[in-house]
């Protein structure tokens, strides 16, 4: 087993039921630091239910969660709040708040979570060496890295669909998470600007080496996740070339059925399968 505090995140044996409902059915996996995970399945698969019971939002029946080694399983609400401030979270459609700014739903997680507000609200240049940065940087900075630190003081209601998935990375990435949960980042956005929003989720897997998973209904998300890499020197997203560069995208598929895992493996691995439930997911466009 690895040892583990070389895994981000560790589900054993997981199983979760409403009623006779089974959302998380006996599941176990692994994350390490850089590595993606793409999760496929149907409506009422399990897929959302899993990125919740990863940061104690839900609490399974059976099994073990840990995350950066430490069990969460039976930990009290309150005393998740720290360990959670370590993990970004894209919601279903950016899940903003409309009555806040842009700005500040930038800086929510920042300003309402312990750990991250001791550290975030340290004015400007007073370790000495004008490293730390205030709230107001970090969320421009933040904005800035989905190009949209023009729209500080805009409300939700005044931007497009792909420009408010866009704030929610935004808030998601802006305490530098060594942890993202993606739900659903590209669902109803035309292809252009369902393809940027994976290019940027791209860009912070592989300029801070975060570990990822995303949930998504388009196989053409997980090709690109799997395939592809960000070259800072180019600001580019490009092809992997192979060698050196394949060990940097480590991207492994789930296939989620009743809360089951009917499939994990490798991109070829899932191409290759005879399963009709898990190859209706390779069409372009998903399920």
């Amino acid at each position: 087993m690895t040892p583990d505090d070389s895994i981000v995140l560790r589900f054993e044996d997981v199983s979760l039921h409403f009623d006779a409902t089974v959302a998380l059915d006996h599941l176990s996996l692994e994350v390490h630091p850089g590595q993606t995970y793409v999760v496929f399945g149907a409506a009422g698969s399990g897929k959302t239910m899993l990125l919740k019971v990863a940061v104690g939002l839900v609490r399974p029946d059976s099994g073990r969660v840990s995350l950066f080694g430490q069990e969460i399983t039976g930990l009290r609400e309150q005393d998740l709040f720290d360990i959670r401030a370590r993990v970004g979270i894209l919601f279903q459609e950016g899940g903003l708040f409309d009555s806040l700014t842009v700005a500040e739903n930038v800086a929510y997680p920042l300003t309402n979570q312990r750990v991250l507000r001791q550290a975030a609200v340290t004015p400007e240049g007073s370790a000495g060496n004008g490293a730390v940065r205030t709230v107001d940087d970090r969320v421009r900075e933040s904005l800035r890295f989905v190009e949209l630190e023009e729209t500080l003081d805009k409300f939700p209601a005044e931007l497009s669909g792909g420009m408010r998935r866009r704030v929610g990375i935004a808030r998601a990435v802006v305490s530098a998470p060594a942890l993202l949960l993606y739900d659903s980042p590209t669902a109803g956005l035309d292809p252009i600007t369902a393809n940027t929003i994976i290019a940027l989720i791209l860009k912070e897997r592989d300029l801070r080496n975060t570990a990822t998973i995303m949930v998504t209904h388009r196989y053409q998300d997980g090709h690109l996740m799997a395939n592809f890499r960000y070259n800072p020197n180019s600001g580019q997203i490009e092809r992997a070339r192979g060698g050196g560069d394949v060990s940097q995208v480590s991207t492994k598929f789930l296939v989620m059925n009743a809360g089951r895992l009917v499939f994990e493996g490798t991109e070829p691995e899932l191409q290759a399968s005879q399963d009709p439930y898990v190859r209706k997911f390779l069409r372009v466009g998903g399920a």
